[in-house]
Protein backbone atom coordinates (compact mmCIF):
# COMPACT_ATOMS: atom_id res chain seq x y z
CA UNK A 1 0.00 0.00 0.00
CA UNK A 2 2.85 2.63 0.87
CA UNK A 3 4.24 1.90 -2.42
CA UNK A 4 0.95 2.44 -3.96
CA UNK A 5 0.37 5.61 -2.43
CA UNK A 6 4.40 6.52 -3.57
CA UNK A 7 3.48 5.95 -7.40
CA UNK A 8 0.18 7.97 -7.12
CA UNK A 9 1.79 10.62 -5.51
CA UNK A 10 4.96 10.51 -8.07
CA UNK A 11 2.49 10.56 -10.82
CA UNK A 12 0.50 13.26 -8.81
CA UNK A 13 4.01 15.36 -8.95
CA UNK A 14 4.84 14.83 -12.76
CA UNK A 15 7.64 12.42 -11.70
CA UNK A 16 9.56 11.47 -15.45
CA UNK A 17 8.45 7.94 -14.80
CA UNK A 18 8.71 5.14 -17.39
CA UNK A 19 6.42 2.63 -18.71
CA UNK A 20 6.13 0.35 -15.57
CA UNK A 21 8.58 1.78 -13.66
CA UNK A 22 8.23 2.36 -9.87
CA UNK A 23 8.70 5.64 -8.18
CA UNK A 24 11.23 6.20 -5.72
CA UNK A 25 10.12 7.43 -2.28
CA UNK A 26 8.19 6.60 1.16
CA UNK A 27 6.08 7.55 3.73
CA UNK A 28 7.29 9.13 7.42
CA UNK A 29 5.82 10.42 10.77
CA UNK A 30 5.01 13.70 8.82
CA UNK A 31 6.86 16.37 6.58
CA UNK A 32 9.75 16.81 9.44
CA UNK A 33 11.53 13.52 9.10
CA UNK A 34 10.47 13.65 5.24
CA UNK A 35 13.01 16.79 4.96
CA UNK A 36 15.32 15.28 6.99
CA UNK A 37 15.81 12.35 4.66
CA UNK A 38 15.71 14.58 1.37
CA UNK A 39 17.98 16.78 3.61
CA UNK A 40 20.19 13.59 4.26
CA UNK A 41 20.33 12.48 0.49
CA UNK A 42 21.47 15.91 -0.50
CA UNK A 43 23.89 16.32 1.98
CA UNK A 44 25.61 12.78 0.76
CA UNK A 45 25.34 13.23 -2.51
CA UNK A 46 27.40 16.53 -2.36
CA UNK A 47 29.77 15.25 -0.03
CA UNK A 48 30.64 12.12 -2.81
CA UNK A 49 30.43 14.97 -5.34
CA UNK A 50 33.01 16.90 -2.96
CA UNK A 51 35.20 14.04 -2.10
CA UNK A 52 35.84 12.54 -5.89
CA UNK A 53 36.90 16.46 -7.11
CA UNK A 54 39.38 16.28 -4.48
CA UNK A 55 37.86 19.15 -2.84
CA UNK A 56 37.21 19.84 0.78
CA UNK A 57 33.32 18.24 2.36
CA UNK A 58 33.21 19.75 5.50
CA UNK A 59 31.28 22.78 5.27
CA UNK A 60 27.73 22.19 3.46
CA UNK A 61 24.72 24.63 3.62
CA UNK A 62 21.35 25.06 2.48
CA UNK A 63 19.91 28.05 1.02
CA UNK A 64 15.81 28.74 2.08
CA UNK A 65 14.12 31.84 3.09
CA UNK A 66 13.71 33.16 6.61
CA UNK A 67 9.68 32.02 6.41
CA UNK A 68 10.82 28.10 6.57
CA UNK A 69 8.97 25.91 9.45
CA UNK A 70 11.19 24.87 12.39
CA UNK A 71 11.87 21.35 10.83
CA UNK A 72 14.35 23.14 8.33
CA UNK A 73 16.48 24.49 11.78
CA UNK A 74 16.59 21.17 13.11
CA UNK A 75 17.57 19.73 9.90
CA UNK A 76 20.51 21.96 9.68
CA UNK A 77 21.05 21.48 13.74
CA UNK A 78 20.77 17.84 13.53
CA UNK A 79 22.86 17.25 10.69
CA UNK A 80 25.52 20.10 11.19
CA UNK A 81 24.71 22.02 7.79
CA UNK A 82 24.70 25.90 7.59
CA UNK A 83 21.23 27.36 7.29
CA UNK A 84 21.45 30.76 4.55
CA UNK A 85 18.14 32.31 5.12
CA UNK A 86 16.84 34.68 2.85
CA UNK A 87 15.42 37.54 4.96
CA UNK A 88 11.90 38.26 4.36
CA UNK A 89 10.65 42.42 3.15
CA UNK A 90 8.01 44.71 4.37
CA UNK A 91 5.01 43.20 1.61
CA UNK A 92 7.26 40.43 0.14
CA UNK A 93 6.62 37.24 3.09
CA UNK A 94 8.16 34.15 1.36
CA UNK A 95 11.96 33.86 -0.25
CA UNK A 96 12.93 35.93 -3.20
CA UNK A 97 14.42 33.74 -5.97
CA UNK A 98 17.20 36.48 -7.02
CA UNK A 99 18.57 36.84 -3.46
CA UNK A 100 18.39 33.40 -3.00
CA UNK A 101 20.71 32.27 -5.91
CA UNK A 102 22.68 35.03 -4.89
CA UNK A 103 23.46 33.10 -1.52
CA UNK A 104 24.50 29.50 -3.14
CA UNK A 105 28.28 28.84 -3.79
CA UNK A 106 30.01 25.48 -4.20
CA UNK A 107 28.78 24.24 -0.72
CA UNK A 108 25.36 24.75 -1.55
CA UNK A 109 23.57 21.39 -1.15
CA UNK A 110 20.26 22.30 -2.43
CA UNK A 111 17.72 25.17 -2.53
CA UNK A 112 14.59 24.60 -0.44
CA UNK A 113 11.33 26.12 -1.87
CA UNK A 114 7.89 26.00 0.19
CA UNK A 115 4.87 25.67 -1.56
CA UNK A 116 2.61 27.40 0.54
CA UNK A 117 4.07 29.25 3.36
CA UNK A 118 2.98 28.32 7.13
CA UNK A 119 2.88 32.31 7.72
CA UNK A 120 0.73 33.22 4.97
CA UNK A 121 -0.13 30.21 2.87
CA UNK A 122 1.84 31.75 -0.43
CA UNK A 123 3.54 29.63 -2.97
CA UNK A 124 7.13 30.33 -4.04
CA UNK A 125 7.73 31.44 -7.21
CA UNK A 126 9.47 27.59 -7.66
CA UNK A 127 9.84 28.18 -12.02
CA UNK A 128 11.64 31.44 -11.65
CA UNK A 129 13.98 29.84 -9.04
CA UNK A 130 14.86 26.89 -11.41
CA UNK A 131 14.93 29.60 -14.24
CA UNK A 132 18.01 31.42 -12.24
CA UNK A 133 19.36 28.56 -11.01
CA UNK A 134 19.73 26.58 -13.90
CA UNK A 135 22.07 29.84 -15.79
CA UNK A 136 23.87 30.22 -12.59
CA UNK A 137 25.00 26.33 -12.77
CA UNK A 138 26.22 27.19 -16.63
CA UNK A 139 27.99 29.61 -15.48
CA UNK A 140 30.01 28.08 -12.43
CA UNK A 141 29.92 24.29 -13.52
CA UNK A 142 27.98 23.79 -10.43
CA UNK A 143 24.92 21.52 -10.03
CA UNK A 144 22.86 22.83 -7.41
CA UNK A 145 19.47 21.56 -7.13
CA UNK A 146 16.36 22.21 -5.53
CA UNK A 147 13.89 20.76 -2.92
CA UNK A 148 10.09 21.35 -2.49
CA UNK A 149 8.61 21.88 1.15
CA UNK A 150 5.23 21.19 -0.35
CA UNK A 151 3.68 20.07 2.91
CA UNK A 152 0.96 22.56 2.50
CA UNK A 153 0.37 22.91 -1.20
CA UNK A 154 1.09 19.35 -2.49
CA UNK A 155 -2.40 17.96 -2.45
CA UNK A 156 -3.86 21.61 -3.19
CA UNK A 157 -1.52 23.23 -6.59
CA UNK A 158 -1.91 19.78 -8.96
CA UNK A 159 -6.09 20.38 -8.38
CA UNK A 160 -6.62 23.39 -8.49
CA UNK A 161 -3.65 25.18 -9.95
CA UNK A 162 -2.29 22.54 -12.76
CA UNK A 163 -0.84 25.54 -14.73
CA UNK A 164 1.68 26.55 -12.16
CA UNK A 165 5.37 24.47 -12.29
CA UNK A 166 6.38 23.80 -9.28
CA UNK A 167 7.24 20.28 -9.69
CA UNK A 168 9.29 17.65 -11.24
CA UNK A 169 8.16 19.08 -14.51
CA UNK A 170 11.76 21.38 -13.39
CA UNK A 171 14.51 19.94 -14.26
CA UNK A 172 16.02 20.85 -11.07
CA UNK A 173 13.51 19.96 -8.50
CA UNK A 174 15.05 16.92 -7.17
CA UNK A 175 13.29 15.51 -4.09
CA UNK A 176 9.12 16.44 -2.62
CA UNK A 177 7.77 16.31 0.28
CA UNK A 178 4.27 16.93 1.22
CA UNK A 179 2.11 15.89 4.40
CA UNK A 180 -0.89 13.58 4.35
CA UNK A 181 -2.23 14.97 7.63
CA UNK A 182 -2.58 18.09 5.72
CA UNK A 183 -4.19 18.46 2.87
CA UNK A 184 -3.94 14.60 1.98
CA UNK A 185 -6.99 14.30 3.67
CA UNK A 186 -5.42 11.75 6.99
CA UNK A 187 -5.30 12.16 10.67
CA UNK A 188 -1.97 13.53 12.16
CA UNK A 189 1.28 11.22 11.34
CA UNK A 190 1.96 10.77 7.58
CA UNK A 191 3.95 12.64 5.43
CA UNK A 192 5.65 11.73 2.00
CA UNK A 193 9.31 12.21 0.03
CA UNK A 194 9.12 11.67 -3.67
CA UNK A 195 12.47 11.74 -5.19
CA UNK A 196 13.05 12.61 -9.23
CA UNK A 197 15.00 9.69 -10.21
CA UNK A 198 17.08 6.49 -8.43
CA UNK A 199 20.30 8.05 -8.79
CA UNK A 200 19.10 11.32 -6.45
CA UNK A 201 18.72 8.85 -3.58
CA UNK A 202 22.00 7.62 -2.96
CA UNK A 203 22.48 3.32 -2.26
CA UNK A 204 24.47 3.90 0.81
CA UNK A 205 21.67 5.34 2.90
CA UNK A 206 19.42 2.71 2.10
CA UNK A 207 19.56 0.03 4.20
CA UNK A 208 18.53 -3.81 3.24
CA UNK A 209 16.66 -6.42 5.65
CA UNK A 210 15.56 -9.78 5.01
CA UNK A 211 14.29 -11.47 8.16
CA UNK A 212 10.72 -10.12 7.69
CA UNK A 213 10.37 -12.44 5.16
CA UNK A 214 11.65 -11.00 1.67
CA UNK A 215 14.15 -8.94 0.85
CA UNK A 216 13.18 -5.21 2.67
CA UNK A 217 14.83 -1.80 1.39
CA UNK A 218 14.28 0.62 4.35
CA UNK A 219 15.28 4.74 4.42
CA UNK A 220 13.79 6.23 7.86
CA UNK A 221 14.85 7.76 10.45
CA UNK A 222 12.81 5.30 12.92
CA UNK A 223 11.73 1.65 12.02
CA UNK A 224 8.95 0.56 13.82
CA UNK A 225 5.59 2.76 13.27
CA UNK A 226 1.79 2.46 12.64
CA UNK A 227 0.42 1.36 9.71
CA UNK A 228 -2.82 2.75 10.18
CA UNK A 229 -2.10 6.39 8.15
CA UNK A 230 -0.85 4.94 5.49
CA UNK A 231 -3.59 2.48 4.79
CA UNK A 232 -6.03 5.92 5.82
CA UNK A 233 -3.87 7.90 2.79
CA UNK A 234 -4.55 4.68 0.59
CA UNK A 235 -8.20 4.79 1.09
CA UNK A 236 -8.36 8.21 0.56
CA UNK A 237 -6.53 8.44 -2.79
CA UNK A 238 -8.76 5.09 -4.24
CA UNK A 239 -11.48 6.64 -2.48
CA UNK A 240 -11.32 10.34 -3.82
CA UNK A 241 -9.41 10.11 -6.50
CA UNK A 242 -8.62 13.28 -8.88
CA UNK A 243 -11.90 14.47 -9.04
CA UNK A 244 -12.88 14.57 -5.58
CA UNK A 245 -9.74 15.69 -4.48
CA UNK A 246 -10.13 18.71 -6.98
CA UNK A 247 -13.87 19.07 -6.15
CA UNK A 248 -12.56 19.46 -1.91
CA UNK A 249 -10.30 22.21 -2.77
CA UNK A 250 -12.36 24.51 -4.62
CA UNK A 251 -14.87 24.55 -1.78
CA UNK A 252 -12.12 25.16 0.97
CA UNK A 253 -11.25 27.79 -2.23
CA UNK A 254 -14.24 29.26 -2.49
CA UNK A 255 -15.14 28.98 1.67
CA UNK A 256 -11.57 30.89 1.68
CA UNK A 257 -12.76 33.93 -0.32
CA UNK A 258 -16.29 34.23 1.94
CA UNK A 259 -14.10 34.38 5.16
CA UNK A 260 -11.75 37.09 3.10
CA UNK A 261 -14.61 39.46 1.68
CA UNK A 262 -16.36 39.17 5.24
CA UNK A 263 -13.04 40.43 6.79
CA UNK A 264 -12.75 43.56 3.79
CA UNK A 265 -15.99 44.24 4.71
CA UNK A 266 -15.21 45.27 8.36
CA UNK A 267 -12.78 47.70 6.42
CA UNK A 268 -10.53 46.93 10.12
CA UNK A 269 -7.94 44.55 8.18
CA UNK A 270 -5.33 44.07 6.14
CA UNK A 271 -5.12 40.80 4.33
CA UNK A 272 -1.81 39.62 3.93
CA UNK A 273 -2.28 36.23 2.39
CA UNK A 274 -2.59 36.27 -1.44
CA UNK A 275 -5.61 34.18 -3.51
CA UNK A 276 -3.35 32.17 -5.07
CA UNK A 277 -2.16 29.47 -2.89
CA UNK A 278 -2.97 27.20 0.46
CA UNK A 279 -6.73 28.00 1.38
CA UNK A 280 -6.05 30.39 4.35
CA UNK A 281 -6.42 34.01 5.53
CA UNK A 282 -3.64 35.75 7.48
CA UNK A 283 -4.75 39.24 8.56
CA UNK A 284 -3.64 42.34 10.60
CA UNK A 285 -5.07 45.29 12.11
CA UNK A 286 -5.08 48.59 9.86
CA UNK A 287 -4.93 50.85 13.04
CA UNK A 288 -3.40 48.52 15.74
CA UNK A 289 -2.82 51.98 18.35
CA UNK A 290 -6.13 50.57 20.79
CA UNK A 291 -5.29 47.01 20.22
CA UNK A 292 -3.54 44.51 18.81
CA UNK A 293 -3.75 40.89 17.10
CA UNK A 294 -2.71 39.43 20.24
CA UNK A 295 -5.73 40.88 22.20
CA UNK A 296 -7.79 39.60 19.02
CA UNK A 297 -6.53 36.36 19.45
CA UNK A 298 -7.22 35.66 22.84
CA UNK A 299 -10.81 37.61 23.10
CA UNK A 300 -12.09 35.03 20.18
CA UNK A 301 -10.70 32.00 22.73
CA UNK A 302 -14.70 33.44 24.87
CA UNK A 303 -15.97 32.12 21.51
CA UNK A 304 -14.90 28.76 20.54
CA UNK A 305 -12.22 29.56 18.03
CA UNK A 306 -8.76 29.28 18.16
CA UNK A 307 -6.65 32.03 15.78
CA UNK A 308 -3.11 32.33 16.56
CA UNK A 309 -1.68 35.65 16.24
CA UNK A 310 2.13 35.89 15.65
CA UNK A 311 5.06 38.06 14.42
CA UNK A 312 6.61 37.57 11.08
CA UNK A 313 10.47 36.46 10.45
CA UNK A 314 13.45 38.49 10.32
CA UNK A 315 13.43 42.22 9.02
CA UNK A 316 9.72 41.98 9.02
CA UNK A 317 9.24 41.39 12.82
CA UNK A 318 6.77 44.62 13.32
CA UNK A 319 4.29 42.82 11.64
CA UNK A 320 1.78 40.98 13.41
CA UNK A 321 -1.03 38.46 12.14
CA UNK A 322 -3.52 36.41 12.46
CA UNK A 323 -4.26 33.44 10.81
CA UNK A 324 -7.07 31.34 9.44
CA UNK A 325 -6.41 27.72 7.64
CA UNK A 326 -9.78 26.41 6.11
CA UNK A 327 -9.96 23.22 5.92
CA UNK A 328 -12.31 20.18 4.43
CA UNK A 329 -14.72 20.67 7.54
CA UNK A 330 -15.15 24.64 7.70
CA UNK A 331 -17.89 25.02 6.28
CA UNK A 332 -19.41 28.37 4.60
CA UNK A 333 -21.87 28.52 7.61
CA UNK A 334 -18.39 28.89 9.82
CA UNK A 335 -16.86 31.29 8.22
CA UNK A 336 -19.53 33.54 8.33
CA UNK A 337 -19.88 32.94 11.59
CA UNK A 338 -16.43 33.59 12.37
CA UNK A 339 -16.46 37.00 10.51
CA UNK A 340 -19.34 38.03 13.05
CA UNK A 341 -17.77 37.09 16.07
CA UNK A 342 -14.54 39.17 15.18
CA UNK A 343 -16.58 42.00 14.86
CA UNK A 344 -17.88 41.42 17.98
CA UNK A 345 -14.67 41.66 19.57
CA UNK A 346 -13.72 44.47 17.78
CA UNK A 347 -16.96 46.21 19.16
CA UNK A 348 -15.91 45.13 22.54
CA UNK A 349 -12.26 45.99 22.01
CA UNK A 350 -13.67 49.25 21.20
CA UNK A 351 -15.84 49.67 24.35
CA UNK A 352 -13.39 49.22 26.71
CA UNK A 353 -12.16 51.52 29.74
CA UNK A 354 -9.09 53.21 28.67
CA UNK A 355 -6.70 51.80 31.60
CA UNK A 356 -7.51 48.17 30.11
CA UNK A 357 -6.66 49.50 26.69
CA UNK A 358 -3.56 51.14 27.94
CA UNK A 359 -2.30 48.43 30.13
CA UNK A 360 -3.09 45.96 27.02
CA UNK A 361 -0.64 47.84 24.63
CA UNK A 362 1.83 48.19 27.35
CA UNK A 363 1.74 44.53 28.08
CA UNK A 364 2.15 43.87 23.83
CA UNK A 365 4.84 46.59 23.79
CA UNK A 366 7.10 46.63 26.54
CA UNK A 367 10.35 44.64 27.59
CA UNK A 368 10.67 41.26 29.17
CA UNK A 369 12.05 40.88 32.43
CA UNK A 370 15.64 40.72 31.35
CA UNK A 371 15.06 43.60 29.28
CA UNK A 372 14.83 41.75 25.69
CA UNK A 373 12.03 42.52 23.88
CA UNK A 374 9.22 40.49 24.75
CA UNK A 375 8.80 37.16 22.34
CA UNK A 376 5.19 36.49 20.75
CA UNK A 377 4.55 33.78 23.61
CA UNK A 378 5.22 35.84 26.47
CA UNK A 379 3.14 38.63 24.72
CA UNK A 380 0.08 36.05 24.46
CA UNK A 381 1.20 34.69 28.00
CA UNK A 382 0.87 38.67 29.71
CA UNK A 383 -2.30 39.44 27.95
CA UNK A 384 -4.39 36.44 28.88
CA UNK A 385 -3.55 37.61 32.81
CA UNK A 386 -4.69 40.73 31.53
CA UNK A 387 -7.94 39.77 30.76
CA UNK A 388 -8.59 37.33 33.83
CA UNK A 389 -7.89 39.80 36.01
CA UNK A 390 -10.36 41.68 34.03
CA UNK A 391 -13.26 39.61 33.94
CA UNK A 392 -12.78 38.74 37.52
CA UNK A 393 -13.51 41.90 38.17
CA UNK A 394 -16.42 42.54 36.27
CA UNK A 395 -17.83 38.66 37.93
CA UNK A 396 -17.36 40.56 41.58
CA UNK A 397 -19.55 43.63 40.53
CA UNK A 398 -21.88 41.46 38.88
CA UNK A 399 -21.02 43.29 35.46
CA UNK A 400 -19.99 40.44 33.33
CA UNK A 401 -18.91 41.08 29.26
CA UNK A 402 -21.25 38.59 27.46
Amino acid sequence: MQNRCVNMIAHLFNAPLGEGEAAIGVGTVGSSEAIMLAGLAFKRKWQNKMKAQGKPHDKPNIVTGANVQVCWEKFARYFEVELKEVKLEDGYYVMDPEKAVEMVDENTICVAAILGSTLNGEFEDVKRLNDLLVEKNKETGWDTPIHVDAASGGFIAPFIYPEIEWDFRLPLVKSINVSGHKYGLVYAGIGWVIWRNKEDLPEELIFHINYLGADQPTFTLNFSKGSSQVIAQYYQLIRLGYEGYKNIMENCQENTRVLREGLEKTERFNIVSKEIGVPLVAFSLKDSSRHNEFEISEHLRRFGWIVPAYTMPANAEHVTVLRVVIREDFSRTLAERLVADIEKVLHELDTLPARVTAKLAATAEGEGSSGHKKSPMEVQLEITNVWKKFVAEKKKTKNVIC
